[in-house]
C-alpha cells in the first residue's frame, strides 16, 4: 500500500392517455429544453471573474442557486457569493469560513497531486472525489505492468470501502469506475453531511435579502374571551432544511424560537422565546428527509386583549439554526 497522502372509463382513459402522454412529455422536454438553453446562454456571457466562481463550485452549487446566479444582474452576483459561502459556514462566530477554506484547499492540493492530465486537477475524475471526500485512507496504485487484468490503476480506500480509477492508455488519464459512494457516508460523517445539506439547501439571495419559506406555521385559538385569548402555535421545519452538526454517532443541532404578537399599531401584545434541541443519526435523517420536525407552542394573553379587537394583528415568527447561523423569518395576520 502507498500511503503517500491521506479522500413511473378503462379504454377510453388509455385511449386519451396514449394522446395526452406523449404530448406532455413533449411540452415538459421543451420548456426544460427552453430553459436549459437560457442558462447555458447566460452562462456563455459570464465575465472571467464570475465563470471562474461558477466552475470552482461545480461539485457544491444546487441547481437551484446556480440558475438565481446566472439570472441576478452582475451588480448583485457579489452579495450572492457572500450569502453562498456564508450558508456553508460551520461556525460564523470565528472569522475564517472552515468549510471554505477546506474546499480551497482541496483544489489546489489536487492540482498539485494531479496535474499530468492535460487539465486543472480539480476537473479530472481523482481530483472530483478528492475534492468531495477529502484525501483516502490508503492509495494502492499499479503502474504498468503491475496489474495483469487491468494495466494501470488507483484503488482509493475509505475505510473499507474501495474507489477505483483506471488509465486503459496507461497515459495518466485516470477515470473513475466506482459510481456507488454512499457507504463511505459514515467516514467523514460530519462533513459529508454538511456537504449534502448545502446541496439540498438553496435559498433565494436577491438584492441581499432572503426568501424565508423554510418552514410552516399555523396558529389555533382554542379560546377567545372579552379579556383572555389561548391558543398554540403550531411550526413544521422540514429536515432536509436542517444542518446538523456532528457528535459522537450523532447528529444534531439547536433551534432558537422567537415569536411576537403586535397590535395593529405595531404595539408589542405577547412574546415568546424558546430553544429546541434535535437530534437524530445519519439513517433516521435519511429516514425522515421528507419529513417535518413539530414545534408547539401554547400562548395565553391576559392583558390589553381589548387592542386585538381593533384590527389586523400580526405574529411574527423567527428561527435560527445555530449550525450555520441560518435565520428563517415569517409573519402572519392574526385576527380576533
Amino acid at each position: 500500500m502507498n500511503n503517500s497522502f491521506v479522500l413511473g372509463k378503462k379504454q377510453k382513459i388509455k385511449a386519451l392517455s396514449s394522446v395526452l402522454l406523449p404530448s406532455i412529455c413533449i411540452s415538459f422536454f421543451l420548456l426544460s429544453f427552453s430553459s436549459s438553453c437560457q442558462l447555458y446562454k447566460l452562462e456563455r456571457k459570464l465575465d472571467p471573474v464570475n465563470a471562474e466562481f461558477l466552475s470552482k463550485v461545480r461539485y457544491i452549487i444546487t441547481g437551484k442557486e446556480r440558475k438565481i446566479f446566472l439570472e441576478l444582474p452582475d451588480s448583485e452576483k457579489e452579495n450572492f457569493k457572500e450569502e453562498f459561502w456564508k450558508r456553508r459556514d460551520p461556525d460564523p462566530s470565528t472569522e475564517e469560513n472552515e468549510f471554505k477554506m477546506e474546499y480551497f484547499n482541496r483544489i489546489e492540493r489536487t492540482d498539485e497531486l494531479f496535474a499530468t492530465e492535460g487539465k486543472p486537477g480539480w476537473l479530472t475524475d481523482r481530483g472530483r472525489i478528492y475534492v468531495l471526500f477529502g484525501p483516502p485512507t490508503d492509495r494502492i496504485t499499479y503502474p504498468m505492468g503491475g496489474d495483469p487484468y487491468s494495466r494501470c490503476r488507483e484503488i482509493w480506500y475509505y475505510g473499507n470501502f474501495p474507489i477505483v480509477f483506471i488509465d486503459s492508455t496507461c497515459t495518466g488519464s485516470y477515470h473513475l469506475i466506482t459510481w456507488d459512494l454512499t457507504s463511505i457516508r459514515s467516514y467523514n460523517l460530519m462533513y459529508m453531511h454538511e456537504l449534502s445539506m448545502a446541496q439540498a439547501q438553496a435559498q433565494d439571495t436577491i438584492k441581499g435579502e432572503r426568501k424565508f419559506s423554510d418552514f410552516n406555521w399555523r396558529v389555533k385559538k382554542t379560546l377567545v374571551e372579552k379579556e383572555r385569548v389561548e391558543g398554540q402555535i403550531e411550526i413544521d421545519v422540514p429536515y432536509a432544511n436542517l444542518w446538523f452538526r456532528a457528535a459522537e454517532d450523532k447528529l444534531e443541532t439547536v433551534l432558537d424560537i422567537e415569536i411576537e404578537l403586535k397590535d395593529f399599531e405595531g404595539n408589542l401584545i405577547w412574546e415568546y422565546e424558546g430553544s429546541y434541541k434535535v437530534e437524530t443519526d445519519d439513517e433516521k435523517l435519511k429516514e425522515n428527509k421528507r419529513k417535518s420536525y413539530r414545534i408547539e407552542i401554547p400562548f395565553l394573553i391576559e392583558e390589553d386583549v381589548k387592542r386585538l379587537y381593533r384590527g389586523k394583528n400580526l405574529f411574527y415568527a423567527l428561527i435560527k439554526n445555530r449550525t450555520g447561523g441560518e435565520e428563517m423569518k415569517k409573519v402572519m395576520e392574526f385576527i380576533i
